[in-house]
């Protein structure tokens, strides 16, 4: 994938590695739903942290990522990396928007509610938006009412009442890998590592606090992780080969960036 078989090699593992969690979450059956208050500080913080995949905070990332790459990379990758963001990001929104209607399966809290008696899931995902929220809004109120109701913060409360679309694929898993593995690319092969390790930690606990806040199951984390790394892989391959096509046809213009196509 890059200029050199490490970079390649540490590109691949980084992939692996934001398989590894969900997949031994998946495969031992933990429920990491509410497995931290969710009234507390650490409940807070895990908030806080899905919300830089939350719009509009997620443009906000990764405008944040633009700044840094500039002043941390060549230009000659930059540039490509502005450009291969742009298509991950595009390919996810899309992705993701089609994907929901297709699988139409319903969010943990949606589940919990419906538990309760104070939800039907298979009504409730078909009215509006508008109407969703509604309904969500008075289920939540009559369940929080009761002795062994799960506490909420204000801000997690609101995200429960803000985020009534389907569970499956994770839209935020999505964003943090896509966006992790793109710009690690380009930070890996200029010779950096620095914030593609931090980018690790960051995706990982995006996942972790999608299933913890009850936003969704783990199979979706699973599974977006891998559909979020195949969006990367086509992003980088298209534009390398369109800047392969370009520099082709024009050889005059100054390559964008020395890379190889990935393999």
């Amino acid at each position: 994938m890059s200029s050199t078989p490490s970079a390649r090699r540490y590109w691949l593992l980084m992939w692996s590695l934001l398989l590894s969690l969900p997949a031994v979450i998946w495969f031992s059956g933990i429920n990491l739903f509410a497995t931290v208050p969710l009234d507390s500080l650490l409940a807070q913080g895990l908030y806080w942290l899905t919300s830089t995949g939350t719009a509009p905070y997620g443009v906000l990332t990764v405008l944040a990522i633009y700044a840094l790459s500039y002043r941390c990379l060549p230009k000659k990758h930059f540039t490509a990396l502005v450009l291969s963001v742009a298509v991950a990001m595009v390919s996810s929104l899309t992705l993701n928007q089609f994907l929901k209607p297709f699988f139409s399966e319903a969010r943990p809290n949606a589940v919990l509610l419906q538990e309760q008696g104070l939800l039907n899931t298979k009504q409730f995902y078909m009215q509006e938006k508008a109407d969703r929220q509604q309904q969500i809004t008075v289920a939540t109120e009559q369940y929080l009412q009761q002795t062994d109701a799960i506490a909420l913060s204000d801000n997690i409360k609101q995200h429960w009442l803000h985020e009534v679309g389907f569970a499956f694929p994770s839209g935020h898993t999505l964003f943090a890998v896509s966006l992790s593995l793109v710009v690690s690319y380009f930070f890996v092969i200029a010779g950096q590592w620095w914030l593609p390790s931090i980018l690790i930690v960051w995706t990982w606990l995006m996942g972790i606090s999608r299933m913890v806040l009850g936003m969704h199951w783990s199979q979706d984390v699973l599974a977006s992780s891998i559909i979020g790394g195949l969006i990367a892989l086509f992003s980088l391959y298209w534009v390398l080969r369109w800047q392969t096509h370009w520099t082709r046809r024009y050889p005059a213009t100054p390559s964008t960036f020395d890379s190889e196509l990935p393999k």
